[in-house]
């Protein structure tokens, strides 16, 4: 992707760490958090992390990831933040967010907690935020390399590949697809087959 090999090199990652660097700064955070707070402020502050997480992923993903503009820098970095994953979707180096991305934007949004929230509330907060990353992070790579056997695996599974072969303009949630539900962006099976037929009489 990079002229330069070590700066390419930042870029591809193992799906593993994101869990090595992360999982203990949740712990921390837990900690931190559970030791100085109530028990109805501890599971506000993880419902809420969670939810939020969600939230980010939808419109990082949709608006972030997916703004293409046609030619320039702006192209090339859209390729290089999102397009190399869409153009090799299967590559497994390139499915979960490199530390070089998702290290500076945990400090931004650890900031921004504890500047609405304040401490120990931030703690808590972030703690679920970034455990909730990790789960998109390790779903992503599976929904790729793995063969759910669940149902519910493999409906996500078949939306996010959806996602990817059929329509990037859908599904925009990856470990929480009913964002796309309600903000507009789900599969829609029944308008699917209409538009399949209609291609097929104009053909």
């Amino acid at each position: 992707m990079f002229k330069w090999p070590l700066l390419d090199r930042f870029s591809r990652v193992h799906h593993l760490v994101p869990v090595i660097i992360y999982v203990p700064v949740i712990v921390v955070l837990f900690v931190l958090g559970v030791t100085r707070m109530g028990w109805l402020e501890i599971v506000a502050c993880i419902a809420g992390g969670y939810v939020f997480w969600t939230l980010f992923e939808y419109w990082l993903h949709r608006l972030v990831f997916h703004f293409e503009p046609e030619q320039g820098i702006g192209a090339r970095l859209h390729w290089i933040i999102h397009g190399v994953h869409h153009d090799h979707p299967n590559d497994p180096k390139r499915l979960v967010m490199p530390p070089a991305v998702s290290l500076p934007l945990a400090a931004l949004m650890y900031g921004l907690f504890v500047l609405v929230l304040g401490t120990p509330a931030a703690w808590m907060f972030m703690s679920a935020f970034l455990a909730s990353y990790l789960v998109y992070d390790e779903l992503h790579y599976y929904l790729h390399h793995g063969r759910p056997k669940t149902r519910i695996g493999r409906k996500f599974r078949e939306l996010h590949m959806r996602h990817h072969f059929q329509d990037d303009r859908i599904m925009y949630g990856i470990s929480a697809p009913w964002w796309d539900n309600v903000f507009g962006t789900a599969y829609r099976r029944r308008a699917d087959e209409r538009r399949r037929r209609r291609e097929a009489a104009q053909d």
